[in-house]
């Protein structure tokens, strides 16, 4: 069966002006991302992954061409009604987890909720199941964010990304400030997410983290060099197919 296209990129343009010096960073790109998938940016650095990411995602604005979800075009949308699409379809992870340190870590996750619906005490349950989920007890969902570890912070920002539910959640190097251990946690909840159906897209600069992605786009110089299907690969064997794709593709 036919994959539904969530977001499509067509003839994705972006270029960055300082004084007299223009940086074509990303240059007529066509990319469709899928319902379902687990979708993968890499590329060298400066090859325009994240600056992808946040066109795709409305957070920033294409030079020339356009970002379609279903048949909207939302790169034509103005900033109020982009903070709405954003609000109502997307949820976001970044490498800093960017939680309020005034606020408890439940309270971290009920804001972002409160912004969708009023039903505080829904809202309240399915915070406190989602932080079960990842292993956030009800005494560290009390807690200020500096009052948790790094790992626990990011799990809490990836619940925070998930609690409206989103179509997409768009990831930026979540787990680059982890060590092993918190990256391997943050990882296997992202994987137990797309198993439940969530679409994600994640820019990584790590094979261990591209890895968990059914589908592994590489940019060159702001253009998709090739890409590589991994959702029929057994994990135990992804390592090895991805490192022999990424060496092709220069890495």
């Amino acid at each position: 069966m036919e994959k539904k296209v969530l977001l499509e990129a067509k003839n994705l343009c972006k270029t960055y002006s300082n004084e007299s010096v223009q940086q074509h960073v990303i240059k007529n790109l066509n990319l469709k991302i899928y319902e379902g998938d687990f979708t993968v940016i890499m590329g060298n650095s400066g090859s325009g992954k994240s600056t992808l990411l946040y066109s795709l995602s409305g957070m920033d604005r294409p030079t020339l061409g356009k970002i379609t979800y279903g048949s909207e075009d939302i790169s034509s949308y103005s900033n109020d009604k982009l903070a709405v699409f954003r609000r109502n379809h997307c949820g976001f992870v970044f490498q800093q987890n960017y939680l309020n340190d005034t606020m408890s870590a439940l309270d971290n996750v009920m804001v972002s909720g409160l912004l969708v619906t009023r039903d505080r005490k829904t809202l309240a349950k399915r915070a406190m199941d989602l932080l079960h989920k990842v292993e956030i007890e009800d005494r560290d969902m009390k807690k200020f964010p500096s009052q948790l570890s790094g790992g626990q912070q990011q799990r809490v920002a990836v619940v925070r990304g998930v609690i409206n539910r989103p179509e997409i959640l768009f990831a930026d190097e979540p787990t680059g400030a982890l060590n092993s251990q918190n990256t391997e946690n943050v990882l296997d909840i992202l994987t137990e997410l797309n198993n439940e159906g969530q679409s994600i897209v994640m820019v990584t600069h790590s094979i261990k983290a591209a890895e968990r992605g059914s589908r592994v786009i590489y940019l060159a110089d702001g253009i998709v060099k090739s890409e590589i299907d991994l959702s029929s690969t057994p994990a135990k064997d992804r390592h090895a197919q991805l490192k022999d794709f990424l060496n092709k593709m220069g890495w």
